[in-house]
């Protein structure tokens, strides 16, 4: 059975594999991947977010750690990009966040960086995974004076204050903005809002009273109309939602409208691209990016890279073609000049800086951004057999690319966590949106149905 999936462990919290010793052992065998041996000191730094459910698995994992020799240092409720920058800035070897994510806080998960502040390899995860899972580790430990040591550490928060406010620039101040904050009751309840009043902003901080079973409860960036109403209660200048572990983020402009990653990202392209800071002319997106995007970088010169859903995918094309700048709809935008994995509050405070640079509304920013009516469906499927080797749906698919003319697109993929075949389409007409949409369903289901 795989443990890791896209994003780390993920699943029912106290519910296999997100039980106390599979984290225990997942402690034990990523120290033990790091080199094989129990003889260097290592430095293993562990965050969390808001879930109940942390403190049990962060102990799990602690105890794995130092049983293997290496010191954990402790850093409570963290955002999980404030991990990925504090393995870096404390020179660690590896990072843990335990959190998932936009989740319910049922769930719960584990996700790992190494000390590039990078999601882990295939490789290495299929090494720990297979530790895991075997008894190779069941003998081996440190004894005596070689047990490792824990460490509650008490100055990340304002490390990463410092952090995010570097990313501004001096020039630029928040003064005269209302901004409305929701944080999800999650892992950015105490430091976003922190962050954005030392930058001269009012803010007005909702959500951020996490009790262990709040997190993502109708709030944050996947319950935006939290965000929305708050704005227009507060008749705020912007809205800022993040998700729960603080790596995605959506936000509202001055007319309560919602402004997702596309358009986030539509408008920080446009800016890098102006101030001559966009590497490579592209930005990365995924098979899910609406259309819209392509067709605005395309008109400004810009090439829209797309991988497979997922931040680990875009930040692996940011390598491989030495680009800055890449995200997904949902709201994870990478800024890589910056960190090494989306930033919520990163990300927010690159938009404000065009605001306050270009002395515009939030709203002025997204002109010229046009969304493709999009649209989803989802086919519960039997098998999942190789899309290649379903000829009648290949054929229904050719038929519907014809039909759409270069107007519009179709993504048709199964679902890495569920017997589902999701069919995407988009095109400038909703009618023929949903002509080719249930055509492909209807041809789905008679091939691949239960």
């Amino acid at each position: 059975m795989r443990l890791f999936g896209t994003d780390g462990i993920r699943g029912k919290a106290n519910v296999y594999p997100l039980v106390g010793d599979v984290a225990y052992r997942l402690g034990k065998a990523l120290v033990f991947a790091l080199d094989g041996s129990t003889n260097k000191k290592r430095k293993i730094i562990i965050g969390k977010d808001t879930r109940l459910s942390g403190y049990m698995l962060e102990s799990a994992i602690t105890s794995g750690v130092v049983s293997m020799g290496a010191d954990a240092y402790l850093v409570g409720p963290m955002p999980t990009p404030a991990i990925a920058f504090l393995v870096r800035s404390m020179r660690a070897d590896a990072g843990v966040v335990i959190s998932a994510s936009h989740n319910p806080y049922e769930d719960n998960g584990i996700k790992i960086f190494s000390n590039k502040g990078l999601k882990l390899t295939d490789e290495l995860e299929e090494k720990i995974e297979e530790f895991i899972l075997s008894d190779a580790l069941d003998t081996k430990g440190a004894v005596g004076s070689r047990i490792g040591r824990a460490y509650r550490i008490r100055d990340t928060l304002g490390r990463y204050i410092v952090f995010a406010k570097d990313t501004l620039p001096y020039s630029v101040s928040l003064e005269g903005l209302r901004i409305v904050l929701d944080c999800a009751n999650g892992a950015t309840y105490r430091v976003a809002p922190m962050i954005f009043e030392e930058l001269g902003a009012e803010v007005i901080a909702i959500n951020n009273q996490p009790n262990g079973t709040n997190i993502n409860e109708k709030c944050g960036s996947t319950y935006p109309q939290a965000i929305i109403d708050a704005t227009k209660l507060y008749r705020a200048d912007v809205g800022i939602a993040f998700d729960g572990d603080g790596d995605r983020v959506v936000m509202v402009d001055e007319k309560y409208e919602l402004l997702d990653g596309d358009i986030l990202l539509a408008i920080l392209a446009k800016d890098m691209k102006e101030k001559g800071r966009l590497k490579g002319n592209a930005v990365v997106g995924t098979v899910m990016t609406n259309y819209g995007l392509e067709k605005y970088l395309n008109e400004m010169g810009v090439e829209l890279k797309r991988v497979g859903v997922g931040d680990k995918y875009i930040v692996q094309k940011i390598i491989e073609d030495d680009l800055n700048l890449g995200g997904e709809q949902s709201g994870h935008i990478v800024l890589w000049d910056y960190n090494t994995t989306g930033d919520g509050i990163v990300t927010a405070l690159s938009v404000l800086s065009v605001m306050q640079e270009k002395k515009a509304k939030l709203s002025e920013l997204k002109k010229g951004f046009e969304r493709v009516p999009q649209k989803t469906e989802n086919v519960f499927v039997k098998e999942k057999i190789p899309l290649e080797e379903v000829d009648e749906l290949q054929d229904a698919i050719d038929a519907a690319k014809s039909k759409l003319s270069g107007n519009g697109r179709i993504v048709v993929r199964y679902s890495g966590t569920e017997p589902l075949l999701r069919i995407t389409v988009e095109a400038f007409s909703e009618d023929l949106m949903n002509d080719v949409l249930g055509e492909l369903v209807k041809v789905a289901k008679k091939q691949l149905g239960g």
